[in-house]
Order: C-alpha cells, then structure tokens, then sequence
C-alpha cells in the first residue's frame, strides 16, 4: 500500500434480532455497528425478527429505567449508516406497518437480505 492510497473498505453486516428491552443485545450490536462506522466502514444493519421492535415509532424505555433505544437508531445516518433494513416477514408476522417505523428505514425480503449477507465481509447476528 503507498502512502496515498487507502484502506479498502470492509462491508460489516449487523442483524439485530432482539427485542429493544430486557437484554442488552439490541444495544450491543448498536454500539458495535457506530464504532465501525467511526472507523469508515461499510455498514448494513438489519432488523430481523423481534429485532424489528426496536425501530417502533414513539418508544420511551424511562419506565424500565432505559434509554430510549430509538432515538439513538434515529442518528444512525448521521453516523454514516444509511444502509438499515426491515426483514418484511418480521413485520408482517408481528402485523406492523410501515408507517409505524422510524424514517430512513427500507424494508426488504428475505432474497435481498440473503443477497446482502453473501456480499459482506463480515456478519454479526445478534
């Protein structure tokens, strides 16, 4: 590599499929997929599954004690990461909407979501 030229890119995939509150995995893999941002990487973040609780419209966590985990998703672009997936059968399984989710968010089937693992160079499913 010379002086000039750049690191390539990797392509991080993050699927995040828990419910937003009782665990820490839906913050896990947020604060994971922002630090990859920071460091200029290509990121996909998937909501799949319970995961898609997570981009509700309107959350508070203040009654359990939480930060509100969507108002954090909502500065994802800010960060860098605009490419953020909704799995379409997570939604429909759990009979939300789209006009029910934060903005930003596009929603996608499961052959896209496979066409994007298969093209990462990395996958985090949690």
């Amino acid at each position: 590599m010379t002086e000039n030229s750049k690191p390539q890119k990797s392509r991080i995939t993050f699927i995040s499929r828990a419910a937003p509150y009782g665990q820490n995995k839906a913050n896990l893999c947020l604060d994971m997929a922002l630090a990859s941002a920071v460091f200029e990487q290509d990121v996909n973040y998937i909501f799949f599954g319970d995961g898609v609780y997570q981009i509700l419209k309107g959350q508070d966590g203040s009654a359990i004690e939480s930060k509100t985990l969507g108002n954090a998703l909502e500065t994802l672009e800010l960060y860098g990461i605009e490419k953020i997936y909704a799995d379409r059968q997570s939604l429909e399984e759990r009979d939300i909407s789209e006009s029910e989710l934060l903005s930003g968010m596009q929603i996608v089937d499961s052959d896209s979501i496979t066409k994007i693992i298969e093209s990462s160079d990395t996958v985090f499913n949690l």
